[in-house]
């Protein structure tokens, strides 16, 4: 058997796909300690930070997705995917990958393509219920595809697909934080009602204006508040709440076991990688989806969970007037709550991460 191994994981863009990525990267080296794991992305996007913090290194490719607002803006990328293959060639020159995993994002497209092009395995993950561009493009030729959910036939070939689930990261899986632990990191006190909201790394503007409007409401009721903004809310919402206490403001939280841990409620948007997360921890949610997602895949996977009785939806065109109010009566109906989590908890997959990373390594040292 072939003792070390060298690995080269693709994509990026937004959490939903950086956070798997790094979840199947650690569970490869939980089963292969002696692997090489070295991720590629995007210079500029967020993956350029938040890889290097799991601890893993990570090349820049100079590539941009095409951009539909402005065609004008477009005219440049021929040469970046050109000089984006270039970088990918001295990457594996370098590396000599034994297989490349895309996540999503367009900067898996060069690698992966490159890969297939060389006669490496490639492996896809799909978090989402709707298959992305860059993923349905490369499938035809991938090892294999692993989907967070079934019926995904309609976007990659059916004998490639593995219904693994979302890979969460360990450190949700297996957190044993409670939360007068996680109230006290984050300053807040452990016998209030704690909600926690988070829209992204970009931040969710309808749950954003409608906190900020409403927050006297959640005052009265005597609840204490985490709120992830996103970065292009930050500044605006840090100067008016900054006189308040009780409220806990980031423009993105890294330590998301405190943030789940201390919350009775969270309120999200319905990301595939939000809900797999939510599914795991347990935790009451109330649901305002993105209805700009492609196929307005968002609020099909919130429908998911409200169907089986395991979410609350607010429409994002209603969150101004109904989110608010959603959130106090939850908040103080602890039969609700427990209903709510009893049934989100059968719906959550712990193992995803160690399901894709077994089915790469298997098919990596099959011929060894």
């Amino acid at each position: 058997m072939k003792n070390r191994l060298s690995v080269i994981v693709a994509g990026g863009g937004t959490g939903g796909h950086i956070f798997p990525a790094i979840a199947i990267a650690n569970a490869i080296r939980q089963l292969h300690p002696e692997t090489d794991i070295l991720f590629v992305g995007a210079k500029g996007k967020m993956e350029m930070e938040k890889v290097p913090q799991a601890g893993y290194p990570i090349k820049g490719l100079t590539i941009a997705g095409f951009n539909r607002s402005s065609l004008i803006k477009n005219i440049g990328l021929p040469l970046k995917l050109v000089q984006s293959f270039l970088q990918v060639a001295e990457i594996f020159k370098r590396n000599q990958p034994d297989a490349v995993i895309g996540v999503g994002g367009y900067s898996s497209f060069p690698v992966l393509r490159y890969a297939q092009w060389k006669g490496i395995p490639t492996f896809i993950h799909e978090a989402n219920s709707f298959g992305g561009k860059s993923n349905i493009l490369l499938s035809k030729k991938a090892t294999a595809v692993f989907t967070a959910t079934d019926g995904m036939e309609t976007f990659f070939p059916a004998n490639k697909i593995l219904v693994t689930g979302n890979p969460v990261r360990q450190n949700i899986t297996q957190s044993g934080i409670d939360k007068e632990e996680a109230c006290r990191f984050f300053g807040l006190n452990a016998t209030k009602k704690t909600v926690f909201c988070m829209g992204g790394s970009l931040g969710a503007k309808s749950i954003n204006e409608a906190l900020n409007r409403h927050l006297h409401l959640l005052i009265q009721q005597d609840v204490q508040l985490i709120w992830q903004t996103g970065k292009l809310f930050t500044a605006q919402v840090q100067a008016e709440v900054q006189h308040l206490h009780w409220v806990y403001v980031s423009e993105f939280i890294t330590q998301m076991d405190m943030a789940y841990a201390a919350a009775d409620v969270v309120v999200s948007r319905s990301g595939a990688m939000a809900l797999a997360e939510l599914c795991v921890v347990q935790k009451p949610a109330i649901l305002v989806p993105y209805p700009f997602a492609a196929e307005d895949h968002q609020t099909a996977n919130a429908m998911n969970l409200v169907q089986k009785n395991a979410a609350i939806l607010v429409k994002d065109q209603d969150a101004m007037e109904q989110l608010i109010p959603a959130i106090l009566n939850l908040i103080q109906d602890e039969q609700k709550q427990e209903i709510l989590r009893r049934e989100i908890a059968k719906l959550a997959i712990t193992d995803a991460d160690k399901i894709v990373a077994k089915a790469i390594l298997k098919e990596i040292l099959k011929s060894d």
